[in-house]
């Protein structure tokens, strides 16, 4: 979960990204580009303090050497470097953590994700195993839980390819990569977004509790320490499961009996055809979010 600081220094990057496409529209070309110059001036002299400030901290030895690993793991802290370009973690360490990050919401649909390659351009080769492969949750992991940690770590990544999918981040700004510190808002502009789940830690093991997230009924239930999300509705009578139980890993329609498996994507148990529809779902520090894609129109 997002401290309040961290929040903060989001809502102002996004403020600034509002005001750069405000400047871009300015009919006068010479106020276009001194504001321009103005901000770029800024970022310079802003970019040159940050360096000298790790150049003196690194100067300490192993203690500095401590303290800027710290600032590399930071999430505000290391966003701020991103948009620098100083960063200390290289970009393959970077995605490597963001893949470990992912992996505890694959596993629990019974996949996983494998790095096969970065290229000198920044393009990130990924590959999925076992069961996520495939089936129908594995666009949407793809797109939204995959990518979203990736690009929340590795920004400057140019490209994503999985088993052939391809997916591409939005055009850089052509001279401030604000978007560098608000790297989440790659997936959440796109395709719908990540959302935050209030009071689901209460839930308890074994529980199932209905929860409207954006306007939108979801279905949640815990298997030991494992939360899900599903859609609320029963793929096989079309009723709604608000009063559906667990059994051991399995969600009971209360209308017509289906049992679908919640640790295995869903699928029906009596009926391997049939599933419920899962949405990504991601606990940080205690806090939910959960991904949710486009309407359709």
């Amino acid at each position: 979960m997002a401290t309040l600081e961290e929040k903060a220094l989001h809502e102002r990057l996004e403020r600034i990204e509002t005001l750069i496409q405000e400047i871009e529209s300015f009919a006068d070309p010479a106020a276009r580009a001194c504001a321009k110059e103005v901000i770029q001036t800024l970022m310079d002299l802003h970019g040159a303090g940050l360096d000298q400030m790790l150049t003196i901290v690194a100067e300490a030895g192993m203690p500095g050497d401590a303290i800027i690993d710290r600032f590399a793991r930071d999430d505000m802290v290391g966003s701020l470097l991103l948009l620098y370009g100083l960063h200390p973690l290289n970009l393959d360490t970077r995605v490597r953590m963001a893949l470990d990050k992912t992996r505890p919401y694959l596993k629990s649909h019974g996949g996983n994700v494998d790095l096969l390659g970065i290229s000198d351009d920044g393009v990130v080769r990924l590959r999925l195993e076992g069961s996520c492969h495939g089936c129908p949750s594995s666009a949407m992991t793809l797109k939204l839980t995959i990518e979203e940690g990736i690009y929340a770590l590795a920004p400057d990544v140019t490209a994503i390819e999985v088993e052939g999918l391809v997916e591409r981040p939005s055009a850089p700004l052509n001279f401030i990569p604000l978007e560098l510190a608000s790297p989440s808002d790659h997936a959440a502009r796109a395709n719908g977004g990540w959302e935050q789940v209030d009071g689901l830690g209460s839930l308890g093991q074994g529980k199932v509790r209905m929860i409207d997230v954006s306007g939108r009924s979801l279905l949640f239930c815990r298997v030991d320490e494992t939360f899900y999300a599903y859609s609320d509705t029963c793929p096989a009578c079309r009723q709604k499961l608000g009063a559906s139980r667990l059994e051991a890993t399995a969600l009971v329609c209360p209308s017509c009996g289906h049992r679908y498996d919640v640790i295995r994507a869903g699928r029906a148990q009596d009926e391997p055809s049939l599933y419920l529809e899962p949405y990504p779902l991601l606990m940080e520090h205690g806090q939910a979010k959960v991904a949710l894609p486009a309407l359709r129109s």
